[in-house]
């Protein structure tokens, strides 16, 4: 396995989004791309496969044809004991179950997609869940924060049975219902993370970008995430 393989969830660049709204063009409500929309209804377990983005739609965003879904799982896990900071665990790693644990979640789906190829130029995750109530989404949200900006400026060493590495947290860029942080890998010419959380209604979503040249694409993919709930 390759140090880029261990990016199971990590960094998001700092993209600023304002609120949920909506534009009008000759009486037609047209949502804004680059806003978190707040009009989500209550989803349910069911919804995760409707919600979360499809491969065409991913592979456009990164501008290629070559992803493939590598991973498609339904449960959380635990990969605590291979960060040096298991408080960081969150920042680096998605669907893991020390993270959400208390946050009373009761679904979750989690999606890995890259080049076939192990020495690939794009690493992107995307995880949703599903929570009883909106005030569970919004507390995870608001824990999640936190979080990640007492690991921003800090330095993570990852270790698995094949390799090591070593990941920098940048600053948390938030805005209404978004957050983003950037994460580069330490001697890697240049690879690295933007990770992005959002939340509305009883969901969050949280998407990673990994790759040489990163620009806002894990915010995008996100906001995309919840704009599908909100027409549901």
């Amino acid at each position: 396995m390759t140090a880029r393989a261990l990016v199971v969830g990590m960094a998001v660049a700092a993209m600023m989004a304002v609120s949920g709204c909506v534009s009008t063009v000759s009486g037609i409500a047209v949502r804004d791309a680059k806003t978190v929309p707040t009009d989500v209804p209550r989803l349910d377990e069911s919804a995760l496969d409707e919600v979360l983005l499809p491969i065409d739609e991913i592979n456009d965003i990164m501008g290629t044809t070559e992803l493939e879904v590598t991973s498609d799982m339904d449960d959380m896990t635990d990969s605590s004991d291979k960060v040096s900071d298991p408080d960081c665990l969150g920042a680096m790693f998605g669907a893991e179950e020390p993270v959400y644990k208390g946050s009373g979640w009761t679904a979750v789906r989690d999606i890995v997609v890259r080049e076939p190829d192990e020495d690939n130029d794009h690493w992107i995750e995307q995880t949703g869940v599903i929570y009883p109530q909106a005030s569970n989404a919004s507390r995870f949200f608001e824990k999640s924060k936190s979080s990640w900006e007492k690991c921003a400026g800090s330095s993570l060493a990852v270790d698995t049975e094949d390799t090591s590495s070593l990941w920098e947290f940048g600053d948390v860029a938030s805005g209404d219902g978004l957050i983003t942080q950037l994460a580069t890998q330490e001697d890697a010419d240049g690879w690295g993370c933007q990770h992005a959380l959002a939340a509305a209604s009883n969901l969050t979503v949280e998407t990673w970008v990994c790759a040489y040249n990163l620009a806002d694409e894990a915010a995008t993919m996100a906001i995309d995430i919840i704009n599908n709930a909100a027409v549901k």
